[in-house]
């Protein structure tokens, strides 16, 4: 059960894990084909229940939780400027799912939630699924504008990337 010391900055907490993105949210939905078989699917599913995939992505992750779970917080840093803490709001971890997502807690630049799924299809072809809903909760957020959700983006498109590199079996 999450913990309850330091609310959300938004309300519809678990939202990713429906689907949905709340009225006044934008939206953030990107799939990546990281690769097939169940030796791709776990190690990919270990890379992102671990905390494995964001630091291959050069993004700070500080947290005593050494795999995520509900409650567990954690401050993603961002080129060593901007601090994003967040608690885990969900995670699974089934036969041809794994994955989880954060909400944002006050002082995260954006105020919403983000989820990192990786899944195996029937075929064997394994995926990473990035979604997420957000809009700005600092100045500089709101300043960014439109090119703050293309980073956000190409964040989403280039943890694919690096998952792919790292398990996908030598696929780039």
């Amino acid at each position: 059960m999450p913990s309850t010391e330091t609310p959300f900055t938004y309300d519809d907490v678990g939202a990713t894990r429906e689907n949905r993105t709340p009225p006044g949210y934008h939206p953030l939905h990107v799939r990546t084909r990281i690769g097939e078989g169940r030796n791709v699917f776990e190690a990919s599913s270990r890379a992102v229940l671990t905390w494995e995939l964001h630091r291959a992505v050069c993004v700070g992750i500080t947290t005593e939780a050494p795999k995520a779970a509900p409650g567990v917080e954690l401050t993603v840093t961002l080129g060593g400027l901007i601090k994003a803490p967040c608690r885990i709001v969900w995670t699974t971890e089934e036969p041809r799912r794994a994955g989880w997502a954060y909400g944002t807690l006050p002082g995260h630049p954006e105020s919403g939630e983000e989820a990192f799924l990786v899944e195996m299809t029937g075929d064997g072809t394994v995926w990473l699924t990035v979604t997420a809903f957000s809009r700005p909760a600092k100045w500089y957020a709101r300043a960014g504008g439109p090119a703050t959700r293309g980073f956000q983006h190409a964040y989403a498109r280039r943890c694919g990337v690096v998952l792919r590199r790292l398990h996908g079996g030598g696929e780039v």
